[in-house]
């Protein structure tokens, strides 16, 4: 039963991130905002939201390792799992903005978050509406860096979506809200069910299990965008998902619930594993031969990594 809850849970979650997109896109587009704003912020915000509600209804149950260890084990996953398979398929291109603009926000947020956990063991409402300062400080940026390159964003909107009828969009909100909602219900129930009978913590389970499945959305879109090689794959955009974790995922659902740590573990080896995956993107992408490009043996490298990340929790 627990199994079958986790996957309608992962299932509905996914379904529900899809009808949400489309209904805010179509949402901005009919307000007239620009497409380039709209893939810079909505998609990206909407396609965060499958790990907020989890995060969200976690945190009010009192349940924080599910909270944090969904986001910090989905970051992990986002790199030495999408980012390496995707690697292992088609090359990943980068170029100077990913060492100049992306790979240091990460890398702030990524240590802001350990910052602020080892100062007092949890995220009080404060830190949250920082971390959600810091995202929309990161928006405003990325919006000015990006208003010259509208091409690059057009292509993450569909113009259809305008003329859809608000009755329509209106079904999409619903759905979408009502998926995500008991998606990330039955998700967290099943996951707990399934540590309760392997033993194992809930910390385990969420930094594994839960990551991966909110992370499946990403891989299955990465995969195919590497198969089709319709274009260059970007690492910054890939990495950007990482930030929006942080700073909406786990600033909003501090924000509504202070996420206090239970497990040592999280802050004294997972997000140390999380800021050295994503540290180990420099020599990797910058200083080896062929620079700003990932091919298949630094996606190796970085599978190799993910999965022992993963064993070692679990034998943790």
């Amino acid at each position: 039963m627990d199994i079958l809850l986790l996957f309608l849970g992962l299932s509905l979650l996914v379904i529900g991130g899809e009808f949400l997109v489309k209904s805010a896109v179509s949402i901005s587009l009919k307000l007239n905002i620009s497409k380039m704003i709209v893939g810079l912020t909505v998609v990206s915000f909407a396609t965060s939201v499958p790990e907020l509600f989890v995060s969200v209804v976690a945190a009010v149950e009192g349940k924080a390792d599910f909270a944090l260890g969904n986001v910090i084990g989905s970051n992990i996953a986002n790199i030495g799992l999408v980012l390496a398979v995707t690697a292992l398929i088609h090359q990943l291109s980068t170029d100077r903005d990913f060492m100049r603009f992306y790979w240091p926000i990460m890398m702030l947020f990524s240590l802001t978050l350990y910052v602020f956990l080892s100062s007092d063991l949890d995220i009080t409402t404060f830190e949250g509406v920082v971390l959600l300062l810091g995202l929309l400080v990161y928006l405003l940026f990325l919006i000015i860096k990006n208003k010259s390159r509208r091409d690059i964003t057009d292509e993450d909107v569909d113009s259809k979506l305008k003329s859809a009828s608000y009755f329509k969009v209106s079904v999409w909100l619903l759905i979408g809200i009502a998926g995500l909602y008991f998606g990330s219900e039955w998700l967290v129930a099943g996951a707990t069910g399934i540590a309760q009978s392997l033993g194992v913590s809930e910390r385990v389970i969420s930094l594994t299990m839960v990551a991966l499945g909110t992370s499946v959305p990403e891989l299955a879109a990465s995969i195919i965008a590497a198969l089709k090689r319709e274009k260059d794959l970007s690492l910054g955009n890939l990495i950007g998902s990482n930030i929006f974790n942080i700073g909406s995922v786990l600033g909003i659902t501090a924000i509504i619930q202070p996420i206090k740590l239970q497990s040592p573990e999280m802050l004294t080896n997972d997000i140390v594993w999380m800021i050295a995956i994503a540290f180990v993107l420099v020599p990797l992408a910058v200083l080896l031969p062929k620079r700003y490009n990932l091919f298949r043996k630094e996606g190796f490298v970085l599978l190799v990594g993910y999965l022992t990340f993963v064993v070692l929790t679990f034998f943790d």
